[in-house]
């Protein structure tokens, strides 16, 4: 399955016009935090709704890096996940003492206060008027700007995931979902909770960081109006719709984040432009009301059983069934 979507992935930038194939790069970029936050609160346990303070500090170290230090933007990427990391880890530090509404205060605090406080900095970030950066240029004759960045944003989302899920596989994604279930319990097994917990924050962030990095390339312009926290909210909305604690659902909720406003608007903007303006929001909260009331494993909960539905009942015999049909079978002469 995941190499039918690769193999999707690899063809779009050439069936689609220059424009379709940048929405598809930014689903990709929403998709790398989404994945992020998927490991924070479906995979740990933890609810953050500042996931977009990281993507913001990910776009100003690029902007800042590229626009003021004059750093080629490929250094600047890797960077944003180390800055990233680090204001995650020590945010992790802190946050590791809280649990439930009090961590989902604590983290909606510094997705607010994360906006203003880089607006006020204004040698640095450039205050209200933000910083510009140059676009990106192919170095590759065969593909143009757009393409080329559109792979850009493919190979390190296919490297992040594959990543991801390595470590949820291990150890680490043991220890996380074991004080996901039940700290207590985790903790009488040995499992060091603070560390494990802070360790989440850390990848979520660098995760967030790269993703802003690369939405900061992608627009060109980085300022924190950009950054609101609201884009947290569609983040976390994004996670639970698209399936929490799975690593599909990260990819469907980019995917959800980036296409969804745009079709709500356009299917209600004939019948009257206020409808359009308020689509995207109100498609967003009716879509989770029917997540959060019938399918609470999200559209990718509901995908993973339809294919265990139709293809693996079809084609999976069992013993007795092999059993029975040799028997009644005739045997050959």
């Amino acid at each position: 399955m995941w190499g039918g979507i690769l193999l999707v992935g690899l063809i779009v930038p050439f069936v689609a016009s220059g424009f379709q194939t940048l929405e598809v790069a930014y689903a990709l970029i929403f998709a790398t935090a989404i994945l992020g936050l998927n490991v924070l609160t479906g995979f740990s346990g933890q609810i953050s709704l500042g996931q977009g303070a990281f993507v913001a500090i990910g776009a100003f170290t690029t902007a800042i890096g590229v626009h003021t230090l004059h750093v080629p933007y490929p250094v600047t990427i890797p960077l944003a996940a180390v800055v990233c990391a680090v204001v995650g880890f020590a945010i992790g530090l802190g946050a590791s003492r809280l649990e439930g509404i009090y961590l989902g205060l604590a983290t909606f605090a510094f997705g607010v206060a994360v906006p203003d406080l880089l607006k006020k900095q204004t040698d640095l970030t450039g205050g209200v008027k933000g910083l510009s950066l140059p676009p990106v240029v192919s170095p590759i004759g065969a593909l143009n700007d757009d393409q080329f960045f559109y792979f850009l944003c493919l190979v390190i989302a296919t490297a992040l995931f594959i990543l991801t899920a390595n470590v949820l596989g291990d150890r680490t994604g043991r220890a996380w979902r074991a004080v996901r279930d039940g700290e207590l319990a985790a903790a009488a097994f040995g499992v060091n909770v603070g560390y494990y917990k802070t360790l989440a924050f850390a990848l979520s962030a660098a995760w967030a960081g790269i993703a802003g990095s690369l939405y900061g390339l992608a627009t060109g312009f980085v300022s924190s109006d950009a950054f609101p926290i609201q884009l947290s909210i569609a983040l976390l909305v994004g996670a639970v719709v698209g399936g929490i604690g799975t690593i599909g659902g990260a990819l469907i909720g980019g995917l959800l984040l980036e296409f969804l406003p745009i079709y709500s608007q356009q299917l209600l903007l004939p019948v009257s432009k206020d409808l359009a303006n308020a689509a995207p929001g109100a498609v967003q909260g009716i879509l989770l009301l029917i997540v959060l009331g019938l399918a609470r494993g999200g559209v990718a909960g509901l995908l993973s059983d339809l294919y265990r539905r139709v293809f693996e009942q079809r084609f999976a015999r069992t013993p007795t069934e092999a059993t029975a049909e040799s028997a009644i079978t005739p045997s050959p002469v």
